[in-house]
């Protein structure tokens, strides 16, 4: 069965995965494997997601699980994404119901994130749907991949995202198991409905020159100039621990092109 919820569109066999290993064919149907299984949960800055304009100064419950729909070298969230990983299971009830609690230390709502979370649709479409009905917001951090059907089943529930664009470039997508396109498009399709900011990661050999950061500056420019921007710094992470931290300069020269094409742009792990 071929599994439509993200554009790799895995022809995925009775009782294997999907390249993102959270989804299988069970007796001809592509169901979730990891739905409510929980590896990170944490009362986070919203700064940290990073969202720098939405709700500044409060916090969110931030929740992931585990599996990733690409396959990126320098992942931070490794131990997660790369498959299944030691966690809990909780019901969308259970989520929304601490978000509530939560209230109090100044949480806002529920930030699907730490592992790619469109990978699980059916448990943001839950989720966020019970969220919104308490008052609570909604976030979604993500790299973008996810195709319009399963988008559309949650995204009326979204408040804010923040999605990585990871290249202006379709081949060097590919290279990581991923679309262009279809991150642009998620992009556009998220903006027209939420508030939406961009984060480009630096990484040295991959993405480090002028035109990469003028070309992703200018595509976020043509959907809106007001999209918040973060260029951020890479660290060593996942299959890439010994390549150096990007050069603080190079992020700050960086954030300086990007501000000829957008209003805001903000630079982070610096």
């Amino acid at each position: 069965m071929k599994c439509n919820i993200c554009p790799n569109g895995c022809d995925i066999k009775e009782g294997l995965t999907g390249l993102c290993r959270a989804r299988t064919c069970s007796r001809g149907e592509i169901v979730s494997l990891n739905y409510g299984e929980i590896t990170s949960l944490a009362l986070d800055p919203i700064e940290k997601k990073p969202l720098a304009r939405f709700y500044p100064g409060t916090r969110i419950l931030s929740l992931g699980s585990w599996g990733c729909n690409l396959d990126c070298p320098w992942c931070q969230n490794d131990s997660i994404s790369r498959g299944p990983a030691e966690h809990i299971t909780v019901s969308p009830e259970d989520i929304v119901g601490k978000a509530i609690e939560l209230k109090d230390r100044g949480n806002i709502g529920i930030a699907y994130t730490y592992n790619e979370p469109g990978i699980c649709p059916e448990f943001i479409a839950d989720t966020s749907t019970l969220a919104h009905a308490e008052g609570l917001k909604n976030v979604m951090v993500t790299n973008g991949m996810i195709t319009r059907e399963a988008h559309e089943s949650f995204i009326d529930y979204i408040d804010a995202y923040n999605i990585d664009l990871k290249t202006s470039s379709a081949e060097k997508y590919r290279s990581i198991r991923g679309n262009l396109q279809a991150v642009q498009e998620t992009i556009q399709r998220a903006s027209e409905k939420a508030h939406v900011e961009v984060t480009a990661l630096v990484v040295p050999g991959f993405n480090d020159t002028e035109d990469e950061i003028r070309a992703i500056a200018g595509f976020i420019a043509d959907i809106d100039k007001d999209i918040p921007l973060h260029v951020s710094r890479f660290h060593p992470a996942g299959r890439m621990m010994d390549t150096p931290p990007t050069d603080v300069r190079l992020v700050y020269h960086f954030a300086e092109l990007a501000r000829e094409y957008l209003t805001y742009v903000y630079t982070g792990n610096c």
